[in-house]
């Protein structure tokens, strides 16, 4: 008992630890690989490191319609990755925090998480903000069908409720359930890009107000609270692209073998991120919503098609 007990210690320990020190890599290797499809050496991929402990050793500017609200965005966006990040199961069989209908509590905290910023954002009294803020939400309602339907169809194929099964199951189920499985991951995938405001959803680059969706939400941020919300941006790609690659990565169950895949699937993730960014160009407003419509109508098929099998 007490063996088991320390062994569940270390592995959140290890898990959180990687999660925090590593999470800032990976908008860092999909801006690398984006300057070199433009024929530019670019930033290096340690530059968010540079940049978060610079704006943490500036000082803030708020604005005089500011309230305690506006603070409350960042840290809960950290605080959310955080806690995030103990229900996936990424280097391992079993996450850190496990428990029947744990799925439920990860998807609804990145929805608390997107609250308190919409609220940061709105509590600014900024037309641009509040535009941000109204299609971030827009986005959300249309994705968030995606995401839970592929929790159900993978809930479907292991019987259980819990994330670490699921995922688990779903990486060794390739061979017996590859086309829902395959159907999911593609849901998945433009959750996964709309949640992290990526490219053909948004443009975390572009400096048009315009045009910014989740960039202008945290326009008014600055110094230590502009850090915590790019921090609490990384830990959101970090979590969401752990639970993309663990759908699709069998566990061997030996931890050696285990975390470097996990570790070089997520890089090649970011990889892959820029090279979409590198090769499309931003999806029209109207046609945005068309595309997390084909992200619900796959992660329903998926599940119709596990339901059929039984």
């Amino acid at each position: 008992m007490i063996r088991l007990i320390l062994l569940r210690a270390l592995l959140l320990l290890a898990q959180l630890g990687l999660t925090l020190l590593l999470a800032p890599l990976l908008p860092g290797i999909i801006n690398k690989v984006k300057a070199l499809f433009a024929g530019r050496v670019g930033p290096p991929v340690l530059q968010l490191y540079y940049d978060l402990a610079k704006l943490m050793a500036k000082g803030s500017v708020y604005s005089r319609s500011t309230t305690r609200v506006f603070l409350a965005g960042p840290v809960v966006s950290v605080a959310v990755g955080v806690t995030a990040a103990l229900l996936v199961p990424m280097g391992s069989t079993v996450a850190p925090l496990s428990f029947a209908g744990d799925l439920i509590v990860f998807a609804y905290l990145f929805a608390l998480s997107r609250f308190f910023t919409v609220l940061s954002a709105l509590d600014t009294a900024s037309a641009f903000e509040g535009m941000g803020s109204a299609r971030e939400v827009t986005f959300a309602t249309l994705a968030e069908p995606a995401l839970f339907l592929g929790l159900a169809a993978l809930t479907r194929f292991s019987g259980s409720l819990s994330l670490g099964p699921m995922l688990t199951s779903a990486g060794r189920g390739w061979m017996v359930a590859g086309g829902p499985l395959a159907l999911v991951l593609t849901g998945w995938c433009l959750v996964f890009l709309v949640e992290n405001c990526r490219i053909p959803f948004d443009d975390p680059n572009t400096h048009l107000e315009l045009t910014m969706i989740h960039e202008v939400m945290i326009l008014d941020h600055s110094g230590p609270g502009l850090a915590t919300a790019l921090y609490g941006a990384s830990l959101k790609l970090w979590v969401l692209g752990a639970l993309v690659v663990k759908l699709c990565l069998p566990v061997r169950g030996a931890w050696w073998l285990d975390w470097p895949a996990f570790l070089i699937c997520l890089a090649l993730l970011a990889v892959g991120v820029g090279v979409v960014e590198s090769i499309m160009a931003r999806l029209k407003m109207q046609r945005v919503a068309k595309a997390l419509i084909v992200a619900v109508l796959c992660t329903s098929f998926g599940f119709l098609m596990l339901l059929l099998q039984a």
